[in-house]
């Protein structure tokens, strides 16, 4: 034995005999796209609260005169104002979305392979479809 390694890596079956346990895999052996549908519901939870301070700034500022909301109504019309507003209503939208499949789930349904790769695919779609119809219907 060269290291520890070594000796944790080694185990006993029931019956005594001495055998090596498999090493445990790494996040490339496991990453799945379920995965990551899973990852982007906490992400997009963060980016939600970040968004939601952004937006108390912004009604703080419209109630606290003309100067304060010329500011934040200046940063919000600027690229970055729209492409985090952008973002946080696709965040909102696709956090809606999972949460909806977790509520499926939480009753017992679509546990089985074929629906769940099927409402990743309906999450993504409608995550788009609902953000460009928010940012259809706000500038027209």
């Amino acid at each position: 034995m060269r290291d520890i390694r070594d000796v944790q890596m080694l185990g006993r079956t029931s019956d005594g005999r001495l055998v090596r346990r498999p090493l445990s895999g790494h996040l490339t052996v496991y990453l799945d796209f379920d995965m990551i549908v899973s990852v982007g519901h906490r992400v997009t939870g963060c980016a939600i609260a970040v968004g939601t301070i952004v937006m108390v700034w912004f009604l703080v500022a419209a109630a606290s005169g003309e100067a304060a909301y010329a500011n934040v109504s200046w940063f919000l019309r600027t690229p970055v104002g729209y492409v985090a507003l952008f973002g946080w209503t696709a965040a909102l939208w696709y956090h809606f979305c999972v949460g909806i499949r977790h509520l499926i789930w939480d009753s017992g349904r679509m546990y089985d392979l074929r629906k769940v790769r099927r409402s990743r695919g309906i999450i993504l779609g409608a995550t788009v479809v609902l953000t460009a119809l928010t940012w259809l219907i706000a500038l027209v």
